[in-house]
């Protein structure tokens, strides 16, 4: 009986999840509406980010750069240009970032290419920041943008349909074959005539079209922006995490994730701010150690072996 439950709750959790953050933007306000946005942005960069990582198993911190990219674009643009078209610059300012990036790094492995990747966003950081102090004389940027947060809602559900239904598409064209080899034996992926390096840099430029165009919808929300809040690292720490935990080889998995921890993470931010990189620490060790696939598959393990007990003892 217990096996079933989990069972149940396996297959039935991406729906009750895609239906709790699919709710009409008309039909909440407030501060709900402020957590469905967080749960809608968390869930498109943490779905972009599963989506190269998962089967190449390369471990990005770059997502808050290409985040970063998306804010400061539409900071930049959002002014002068049709929103649309705002949308479409931060795209490919992303997706460009990403091939250059890509190009270089994405020849590394391990423990190298997860330095590269946390120092680029740093990089980034620091470039900004510069230009921001001695060319633009002044620390940040006012974002005076007439988008509603229900439009901002809206855009980023519209967003992670398409992400979902591309990723899914993704897992089953030769492509995702492709990539699935490479994060099982990259030498065995060379051999076999897999152009690896071409294969990885499309898709890591793929997920930060997605990853830079958030950060470019949801630059209106905050009115103003610095490099402190565009680039924060605690934004990829945060994106992983929620990935990891629900689990990256599944397609709903980070969505899940975003579901189960948006609100600690809130919660965590606004109690202890100081000591929130500790406690992100902490429960990225929790996810490593107790459950390297994510709650989802942890629940179908535990079900199995509470069903292997029950004809034990039957």
């Amino acid at each position: 009986m217990r096996s079933v439950f989990v069972g149940a709750i396996r297959r039935g959790a991406p729906a009750v999840i895609i239906a709790a953050v699919a709710v009409p933007p008309i039909l909440i306000d407030g501060y709900a509406l402020s957590v469905a946005i967080n749960v809608a942005q968390y869930g498109v960069m943490a779905t972009a980010w599963a989506m190269f990582s998962g089967p190449t198993r390369y471990v990005s911190l770059a997502t808050v750069a290409f985040y970063g990219v998306g804010v400061y674009t539409a900071a930049l643009l959002g002014g002068s240009m049709p929103w649309a078209i705002v949308l479409l610059a931060a795209a490919l300012s992303g997706a460009t970032l990403a091939i250059l990036a890509g190009m270089l790094t994405l020849r590394l492995s391990g423990v190298y290419f997860v330095i590269f990747t946390f120092s680029l966003s740093e990089l980034l950081r620091q470039i900004v920041t510069w230009y921001e102090v001695n060319v633009h004389r002044s620390v940040g940027r006012y974002v005076f943008l007439d988008v509603a947060p229900a439009h901002i809602y809206s855009q980023l559900l519209g967003l992670l349909a398409l992400l979902l239904a591309l990723a899914w598409l993704l897992r089953r064209s030769r492509m995702g074959l492709a990539l699935r080899i490479i994060g099982a034996d990259l030498v065995v992926a060379n051999h076999i005539g897999i152009d690896t390096a071409k294969v990885r840099v499309l898709l890591f430029a793929f997920s930060a079209i997605f990853m830079s165009t958030a950060g470019a919808i949801i630059a209106p929300r905050w009115t103003y922006v610095d490099p402190a809040i565009a680039f924060s690292q605690t934004i990829s720490f945060e994106v992983l995490i929620m990935a990891l935990f629900g689990g990256v080889q599944l397609l709903f998995g980070p969505l899940i994730g975003v579901a189960s921890l948006c609100l600690v993470f809130e919660y965590l931010s606004i109690q202890f701010p100081d000591q929130l990189i500790a406690f992100l620490g902490l429960i990225y060790l929790l996810i490593v150690y107790v459950m390297p696939s994510g709650i989802v598959p942890a629940c179908s393990a535990v079900g199995q072996v509470l069903a292997l007990r029950e004809k034990a003892v039957a």
